[in-house]
């Protein structure tokens, strides 16, 4: 359960759920990069993320209710999974992307995504909420043409390379 918040002010409330740089990392990697497990999350931190610092985001993502955690047996790999809170962070992620686009210095590999989402606008947004609920909460696969957008996001990064 979380803990009370510092005010009543909306902005306070998200900054405490995941408003430091590497809750939103972690979340960027399960949400973009696909990875679900630790180790995963761990091997394929761009940023270097320490295995503790790791560890302990992790513990209070479950904590704020933006992951749930797999109950694994002994010896099993636990993985988490994203919340429908954490999945409605879609738009936000895009307008930061978005953003770092305009303002920060950025590589052709790691832009690829945020320009796919940037272009595809709330339609894109609304379809990739879609398919993370069908990976990350079970729902139903929608019926779709084409590919799905984790498909179009790991092309735009593959043809980067």
């Amino acid at each position: 359960m979380a803990e009370p918040a510092r005010s009543g002010c909306p902005i306070n409330a998200a900054v405490e759920a995941f408003g430091d740089s590497w809750s939103l990392l972690v979340l960027r990697d399960i949400m973009f990069g696909t990875r679900r497990y630790f180790r995963e999350l761990l091997a394929g931190s761009e940023e270097g993320i320490a295995s503790n610092i790791l560890s302990d985001r992790l513990k209070r993502l479950v904590k704020a209710g933006l992951l749930t955690r797999e109950d694994a047996g002994p010896g099993k790999r636990a993985a988490y999974s994203l919340t429908e809170a954490s999945i409605q962070l879609v738009p936000v992620f895009a307008h930061l992307g978005s953003w770092g686009l305009e303002h920060r210095p950025t590589t052709k590999r790691l832009r690829v995504r945020a320009e796919l989402l940037a272009a595809g606008g709330p339609e894109l947004w609304s379809e990739f909420m879609a398919e993370l609920r069908v990976v990350h909460l079970g729902e139903p696969a929608p019926e779709k043409d084409g590919p799905g957008v984790l498909q179009r996001l790991a092309a735009a990064y593959e043809a980067a390379l």
